[in-house]
């Protein structure tokens, strides 16, 4: 029977330099990606953002905005697998340098869009950076990565 998956995504923006925090992933989705992580049973998207973010990174965000949804077809099992993103500005707290996810840093949009990423993170830049997008669909399966198509 097809599984699907629950998880979420938040770009956090320092609005004084506009650059990102983002891991540079050592378990799983390595590469560099914004935090987030699984939905918890009985778990909001939102509330579920806010607590990935603190234990990953130490920072505590409010006023999230919405940016839509990833989701991620398997053409041959039909799994499906789907990231809930989010964006803000507002943050506080002390920044963990590292967690088990990984290293915590702070770059710029361009030096994220230019660093090779086995994850093919900066395809979906398009989806935090460009409000005329509401979900980001590709297909895929062990032998084929998949494009994903904006809507």
């Amino acid at each position: 029977m097809p599984e699907t998956e629950f998880t979420t995504m938040v770009m956090i923006q320092d609005s004084g330099t506009g650059n990102v925090l983002v891991q540079d992933r050592v378990i799983s989705w390595k590469g560099l990606s914004f935090p987030g992580g699984h939905i918890e049973d009985g778990e909001s998207f939102y509330d579920c953002a806010v607590r990935e973010v603190k234990e990953e990174t130490g920072l505590c965000v409010r006023n999230l905005k919405s940016c839509g949804v990833i989701h991620w077809l398997n053409n041959r099992s039909f799994d499906r697998y789907l990231a809930i993103l989010y964006k803000t500005t507002d943050f506080s707290g002390e920044l963990i340098a590292e967690s088990v996810e990984g290293r915590n840093l702070w770059i710029s949009l361009d030096e994220l869009r230019n660093t090779p990423s086995e994850n093919q993170m900066p395809q979906y830049l398009p989806m935090f950076l460009e409000d005329k997008y509401s979900e980001a669909f590709g297909s895929w399966n062990d032998d084929e990565p998949g494009e994903l198509v904006f809507k």
